[in-house]
């Protein structure tokens, strides 16, 4: 880890911000033979077991990030009665889509395997996912062709959140989106709108109102979309939120912000059984 990132503002936020009780049983498991494939999981505090699976996918222009830097967001959620499995995925440059794609359904195989014997019940599995992450919970929840390809059925994911996606960026017009997808020929492909359908995972699709980074109208195509498909979704934009807030507010100091905790994981366990 070099000094700029021990320093990053995140970074910091992670170090300093009150933490949920929650306990981690697994710290940087490998899911795969890279050093990016590795996962932390966390568990509630107490209890025996049979909580709920909950992939999440943490977001960085799918350039940058680090599980360590958001242990805060995966002991909130397990708190809420969640076994979280948070994993680190290869990034730009090193990669390009669908690198990540492959490494999250890896992850999702690992939790699958795995999660029985960390107190977690993998027939009740959720994925999740904030701004390039929630991109990556819906592609692997739409799109089956990433969970089959790592030997997990499709019908496993029951439900998946996703705050401040990228759901709906064609044409390309910016240098995120193209250096990670310019290159593809088949672009409405990389499109989690391009997937929806009427037995689609039920999925909840927040966003913040003031958000100048990824626009709420790729939370909105997106919903709409699979409304008219005929699939389940809730949908909710935040006044007065911008990028970063619906998942800064599943922290303690800014929960007050909006109820994004307890609307998604309200939802989610409603809906993973």
């Amino acid at each position: 880890m070099s000094l700029a990132e021990a320093w990053s503002p995140l970074a910091i936020f992670a170090a300093v911000t009150p933490k949920d009780p929650a306990r981690r049983l697994v710290r940087g498991a490998f899911y795969g033979d890279h050093p990016r494939q590795r996962l932390d999981v966390y568990a509630p505090a107490r209890g025996a077991g049979d909580w709920p699976v909950l992939v999440f996918f943490y977001g960085g222009a799918w350039n940058s990030g680090c599980r360590r830097d958001y242990a805060w967001a995966a002991r909130a959620l397990a708190a809420q009665g969640f076994v979280v499995v948070m994993p680190d995925y290869r990034l730009h440059p090193e990669v390009v889509y669908p690198a990540f794609l492959e490494d999250a359904a890896l992850a999702v195989r690992w939790a699958v395997k795995y999660a029985p014997r960390l107190g977690g019940n993998p027939a009740r599995l959720s994925l999740s996912g904030h701004s390039a992450g929630a991109y990556i919970a819906a592609m692997l929840a739409l799109d089956p062709s990433w969970l089959r390809g790592a030997d997990v059925a499709p019908g496993a994911v029951k439900a998946f959140a996703g705050l401040s996606g990228p759901y709906a960026i064609l044409p390309l017009d910016g240098p995120i989106t193209t250096r990670t997808f310019g290159h593809v020929e088949d672009l409405p492909a990389t499109q989690p709108t391009s997937f929806a359908r009427a037995d689609a995972p039920a999925a909840f699709l927040a966003t913040g109102e003031d958000d100048h980074t990824v626009r709420p109208r790729n939370t909105r195509k997106l919903a709409k979309v699979l409304r008219a498909a005929g699939a389940v979704v809730e949908e909710q934009v935040y006044p007065g939120l911008d990028h970063a807030a619906p998942l800064l507010a599943l922290s303690r100091p800014f929960r007050r912000k909006a109820p994004v905790l307890a609307q998604m994981t309200g939802f989610l366990r409603a809906k993973a059984g």
